[in-house]
């Protein structure tokens, strides 16, 4: 699949490093985050300018009826940003697949890709953290809100069952060494893992149509034996701008349809 970004900005003032370090590339997927991106972006870009590294930020506005994509072209001159419209709301999922492979085009081998809910409930303030971890020698770093230190905040209780119950379901079903989020959107990857990825499933790659997309992404990385470390993470549901976007009974469906899968194969 091939996506052309319908704006891009580049302010390379705040991000200098030597031509070999690694490259940050955030993926925001956004439907109508007009509110909650202002001081999503604005944290991005005081953590990662201060630590002087080279980043670009990728927004994926998934066919918003909001001034999410205005907001975003706003901040061009503040920070290295590029957008890319969904002309109709597709999904989650879709805009995932959509940012990481605009992403995957550009991004070395040795680059890190962050993916990050747009609606500023992860802080900013982990990804110094979650490099950190990827250099260690980690292929993807979780922000968990079940690992020791992390925690919840502002989130409704049926959400906080489906999440506890999943964790336990995909756990018993695929038994992810060191994971215990499954569906946490806050992630680091080795750039070089995800190209193996892509190159191995192609358009399979993603096939969830929802939320159920960070949990198949994990399950389908399963074949490459990858080492899965989690940092915890506060989630700061109370600082949400807007209503939830999860349609609860169906994203209760994609995930027991992943559950009955058989282990995913590279595509055809």
């Amino acid at each position: 699949m091939s996506v052309t970004p319908t704006f891009f900005a580049h302010n390379s003032g705040k991000a200098t490093v030597g031509p070999t370090a690694a490259r940050v590339w955030v993926v925001l997927p956004a439907f109508n985050e007009a509110e909650n991106l202002p001081p999503l972006l604005d944290g991005i870009a005081s953590i990662l300018a201060t630590g002087g590294r080279a980043y670009t930020v990728v927004v994926v506005d998934d066919g918003s009826s909001d001034a999410t994509s205005s907001v975003v072209k706003d901040h061009a001159g503040r920070l290295p940003l590029q957008l890319i419209v969904h002309e109709r709301n597709r999904g989650l999922a879709r805009a995932i697949e959509t940012g990481l492979r605009v992403v995957l085009q550009g991004a070395g081998a040795d680059d890190v890709v962050v993916t990050m809910d747009a609606d500023n409930t992860h802080s900013p303030r982990l990804l110094p953290r979650m490099v950190a971890a990827l250099q260690g020698g980690a292929d993807v770093v979780i922000a968990s809100r079940f690992a020791p230190g992390g925690a919840e905040e502002g989130v409704p209780p049926l959400r906080r069952i489906l999440s506890r119950g999943i964790g336990l379901l995909m756990h018993l079903r695929f038994g992810l060494r060191g994971v215990r989020d499954y569906s946490s959107g806050y992630r680091a990857y080795r750039a070089r893992l995800l190209q193996a990825a892509a190159g191995r499933y192609g358009a399979r790659l993603i096939e969830a149509h929802g939320f159920a997309v960070m949990a198949e992404l994990l399950v389908k990385l399963r074949a490459f034996h990858p080492r899965i470390v989690e940092v915890p993470l506060s989630l700061r549901y109370d600082l949400k701008q807007g209503g939830s976007k999860m349609r609860v009974w169906q994203t209760v469906r994609e995930y027991l349809g992943l559950l009955a899968s058989r282990t995913p194969s590279s595509g055809s």
